[in-house]
């Protein structure tokens, strides 16, 4: 006698073919397709959630290194006298100054200079 899935395979069956709203043709309406395309979307979401981060890095990055070229000092030197002197600002912060608070920013550069 075979078994069949009853109402969990049901409950099953709809929720991946919820999450396929909105994808073309049998990726939304054929069970087998949308569980593929939507783990494949999980997966592609996974990783470009870490490439976010990176990219954010790099382009605060550029940021610091364009106000503190303008100041003066390179990228590598404020991070390297930063961490001497023990002030703690996290990249995101230090760019932020740099676009919108230039005095701060440029604070920070002399605080860091000064040791």
């Amino acid at each position: 006698m075979r078994v069949k899935k009853g109402f969990k395979g049901r409950r099953r069956h709809k929720k991946f073919l919820k999450m396929a709203k909105g994808m073309r043709g049998a990726r939304s309406k054929l069970y087998r397709t949308a569980r593929e395309q939507v783990q494949r979307g999980l997966k592609i979401a996974y990783k470009e959630r870490r490439r976010k981060k990176r990219a954010f890095r790099a382009l605060w990055i550029v940021r610091i290194n364009a106000a503190a070229r303008a100041l003066g000092t390179k990228y590598s030197e404020l991070v390297a006298s930063l961490s001497k002197t023990g002030i703690t600002l996290d990249r995101k912060v230090l760019a932020e100054m740099a676009v919108r608070d230039l005095e701060g920013f440029r604070a920070v550069v002399n605080a860091a200079r000064g040791a």
